[in-house]
């Protein structure tokens, strides 16, 4: 049963600990991704063979599966995507960034070039965790981005198959490659490329922990979203919330992992009870009923606080990454809302929402993380480069100061390199 902790009465540590996994995968990751980068595809083939079940005979998945996929699934399916995706696009193409240039000084021109990264890569888990919404959330930005090529790994089933919901998904999401292979291994072979898959910029997508692992040891080859933690939800109520929905949408995370977070900060002692008893009556009616209630058992809690500016320095405090507010007037607290990855206002608008369709992007920062970060966007696949102009007038004007200023931090020839332009006889 879910925990009901009183703000003030209890200790800090109590209100804002969580149960992290403590899974110790760097050194397997790290033989992963050297044998990758030593055998390239053949590595590949062998971990699909140990850890899918799955013996193919190559690795890109072709035209006619993607085809033969899209025809398969309901039709009704298909439609579902594209109300997303164009949502998804609607929201994201707001996030373009221009390239800029500023020539209002004699002699001097400045600017800055908004470039695509030229190739990204997008990490899909497949299996029975099948999100073909993460390959809208992932690929879309990318393709607004203006990335020449967009390539996606997702691991097969046994049958070498990649599950039709996902290939829909790329299919309706413009994705240019898709590679059978996922974990670690296709981590590597994204980031320092194979002989069928090639390297990439920037990898994101969510994934287990050796996926996340990978991810980390890989930065700095290329770039990646984040590291990626369990799911999280955080609920700021008010007395007069309906206890089932707030249940429902505490297990709307909770369902997803054992170490997901399900939060509820409420300033109603008598919400606090009804929700508790309602997740008692939800939990055994879900598919996932097992996970739900080890998460709720390991990570869940209801926080009562004295007052909703209370709730608010709590909910700011813990900087999740699903935050509902769902009390009356939710754009009176918006503003006082400074750490969350993504906010869903008023009492009718589940997380759900977020997830699949509304628009706004579902890959978000974990972990308190959504102090410093920020949700996947456009931004994510675009570098800026820097230029800048002077006439040889326009260096005169300022070569004494660059000099003087180099000289300061014991740098001679960088002052040499301005001032000697002006010492030239012209």
């Amino acid at each position: 049963m879910i925990k009901i902790l009183k703000y003030g009465e209890v200790a800090n540590e109590d209100i804002f600990a969580r149960t992290v996994p403590e899974i110790n995968v760097e050194d397997i990751v790290s033989d992963i991704i050297a044998n990758v980068r030593a055998k390239g595809d053949q590595a590949l083939f062998e971990y699909c063979e140990k850890f899918d079940k799955a013996s193919l005979d190559c690795l890109q998945v072709s035209a006619e599966e993607i085809k033969e996929a899209v025809n398969s699934v309901e039709p009704k399916f298909i439609q579902i995507l594209e109300k997303a995706a164009a949502n998804i696009r609607k929201f994201h193409e707001k996030q373009v960034r221009n390239s800029f240039i500023i020539n209002d000084e004699n002699g001097i021109v400045l600017g800055q070039k908004v470039i695509p990264v030229d190739r990204a890569g997008l990490y899909v888990p497949g299996g029975t965790a099948a999100y073909p919404s993460t390959v809208l959330m992932d690929a879309i930005p990318a393709k607004i981005a203006g990335c020449p090529e967009v390539v996606m790994v997702t691991p097969p089933n046994k049958d070498g198959k990649i599950n039709p919901v996902i290939l829909a998904a790329a299919y309706v999401a413009g994705v240019d490659k898709i590679f059978k292979v996922g974990g670690a291994q296709a981590i590597a072979a994204l980031a320092y490329g194979t002989e069928t898959i090639p390297k990439v910029d920037k990898i994101v997508g969510p994934g287990n922990a050796f996926v996340a692992e990978a991810k980390k040891q890989v930065f700095g080859t290329v770039s990646i979203d984040m590291i990626a933690g369990p799911s999280e939800i955080l609920i700021v109520a008010d007395g007069t919330t309906n206890p089932s929905h707030a249940a429902a949408d505490l297990l709307s995370q909770a369902e997803h992992d054992k170490m997901a977070s399900a939060v509820l900060v409420t300033d109603s002692y008598n919400l606090a009870k009804a929700v508790q008893a309602e997740l008692e009556v939800q939990i055994p009616q879900l598919s996932r009923s097992e996970i739900a209630r080890a998460s709720i058992d390991n990570n869940g809690k209801i926080i009562v606080a004295e007052n909703l500016k209370s709730a608010i320095e709590i909910a700011n405090e813990i900087a999740p990454e699903h935050l509902e507010l769902c009390v009356d007037n939710p754009f009176d607290w918006l503003d006082s809302i400074r750490h969350a990855g993504s906010v869903f206002m008023g009492k009718n608008c589940p997380e759900a929402l977020g997830d699949y369709f509304a628009g706004p992007n579902h890959t978000l920062p974990t972990s308190g993380t959504a102090k410093f970060s920020s949700p996947l966007s456009v931004d994510d696949f675009v570098k800026k480069t820097q230029y800048t102009y002077y006439t040889k007038d326009a260096l005169s004007r300022v070569a004494e100061d660059v000099g003087y200023f180099a000289t300061l931090e014991g740098l001679t020839a960088h002052a040499k390199s301005a001032v000697i332009r002006t010492e030239e006889k012209k």
